[in-house]
């Protein structure tokens, strides 16, 4: 069973810095995307970043661009999202998700992802994360 844990999450202040990490397991290839969403109060879910094991393509939304960058450590099947420059308004609770895809007789998580991220249903969770960044 595939599952992803989350952590990292804490109060900075604005332009202060956080590295949230995503642990992937339960399935058994190595390729994967992963996708970090955020909710922040009263607002609608948001697709932040994500990132493709096979090729290292990663993408952003447009208010982090240049702030977070996302990168995986394959051998760990994790996946850390380092937020610099933070703002109040990036003040949320962080959750990684991934897409699911049958290859053979399992699910497995699928390996890719692409600019249009808030649009996704990914299928696997972690945990949320909560980053509140004060002013």
């Amino acid at each position: 069973e595939v599952q992803l844990q989350a952590s990292g999450g804490g109060l900075v202040q604005a332009g202060g810095s956080l590295r949230l990490s995503c642990a992937a397991s339960g399935f058994a290839f190595d390729d994967y995307a992963i996708i970090w969403f955020r909710r922040a109060p009263g607002k609608e879910r948001e697709g932040v970043s994500c990132i493709s094991s096979i090729d290292g393509s990663t993408y952003f939304t447009d208010s982090v661009k240049g702030r977070f960058t996302i990168s995986s450590d394959n051998a760990r099947k994790t996946v850390y999202l380092q937020m610099d420059s933070l703002r109040p308004e990036d003040t949320a609770v962080y959750y990684c998700a991934a897409r699911a895809q049958i290859r053979g007789s399992s699910y497995t998580i699928y390996p890719h992802c692409g600019p249009d991220l808030t649009a996704y249903e990914p299928e696997f969770w972690g945990q949320g994360t909560l980053v509140t960044v004060s002013s």
